[in-house]
């Protein structure tokens, strides 16, 4: 049996971003550097408040002359709202190709290395119509790829894939310490860092003034990160997201995203180093948690 599977999002949209003044306009909003996207590299970055909280975070891949963005499904109608704010009197066009593309991801032993990817984060090759690419945040977290919708399945199917659930895709993203979009990070008041997008690629620090960028820069130079999404291990019940994170008595942080053993929560990392000095175990709800660091992390 094929170790390489495939998850068709149903919940990931596609927002295409067009016209002469595209990448002016993105440069000037995204947390990213938009000269880094091309026919070889996609790249990840997010979207935030004038204040610097976070709004919306996708991948960004470059299809003919458009910028095609990887979004979150639910939320795609906000986006292009926000987006559009900003337009003024830019040569700029913005659609929803939602019904035209289908996002996919793509891992197992060896899934990216058998369309020609390297082990390169962000690496893109031209696939089915479409593109694939190595997730660009961390190569551990395997392909995705920009399919045309109708025949998505299909063209991986024929490639050696076989279709997956998101449990699957979830079971590989939790250990690695991967958000998923706002099922981890809360709209409007989380900030970039607490969430590793500085380590994890999401942010360039030499591409100049963008959307809130100024409390970004500030949080990183002046060292104010005083929590960070980070793997858990439970043992027992899943506790359900927002579910607080106690130890002992005391709140330390609270429940994302989470499957059965494995979850992810926002943690604070004072109370996180004490509660580990003296020996006090971490719990939500009826479950016991173990916190992980993830290998890329720097805290």
């Amino acid at each position: 049996m094929t170790e390489q599977k495939f998850l068709l999002f149903e919940d990931r949209g596609l927002l295409a971003v067009t016209g002469d003044g595209a990448e002016d306009f993105l440069q000037g909003l995204i947390s990213n550097d938009i000269g880094k996207v091309g026919p070889d590299r996609a790249i990840h970055a997010a979207f935030l408040t004038p204040q610097g909280r976070y709004l919306h975070d996708f991948f960004i891949v470059r299809m003919e002359d458009d910028f095609l963005l990887d979004c979150e499904a639910a939320r795609r109608g906000d986006l292009k709202r926000r987006l559009g704010m900003y337009k003024l009197h830019s040569n700029v066009g913005l659609a929803d190709k939602s019904d035209e593309f289908a996002a996919a991801a793509l891992f197992g032993e060896g899934a990216a290395e058998s369309l020609g990817l390297s082990g390169e984060a962000g690496h893109a090759v031209p696939f089915g119509g479409g593109i694939a690419y190595v997730d660009p945040r961390l190569a551990a977290g395997g392909g995705r790829a920009v399919l045309p919708r109708q025949d998505a399945g299909e063209i991986l199917a024929k490639a050696g894939f076989e279709a997956a659930l998101q449990v699957d895709y979830d079971s590989l993203r939790l250990p690695l310490g991967l958000p998923d979009g706002s099922r981890d990070m809360e709209v409007e008041q989380t900030i970039l860092l607490e969430n590793g997008f500085d380590e994890l690629g999401g942010i360039d620090w030499n591409k100049g003034c963008y959307l809130g960028q100024e409390l970004t820069a500030r949080t990183k130079y002046r060292g104010l990160i005083k929590k960070r999404l980070m793997p858990v291990v439970i043992d027992g019940p899943t506790p359900p997201p927002g579910t607080p994170v106690m130890a002992g008595d005391k709140e330390v942080g609270k429940m994302c995203s989470a499957i059965d053993g494995i979850g992810l929560a926002l943690m604070r990392l004072v109370e996180v180093e004490k509660a580990t000095a003296t020996g006090t175990p971490f719990t939500a709800g009826e479950a016991r948690l173990t916190p992980k660091k993830p290998d890329w992390a720097v805290f």
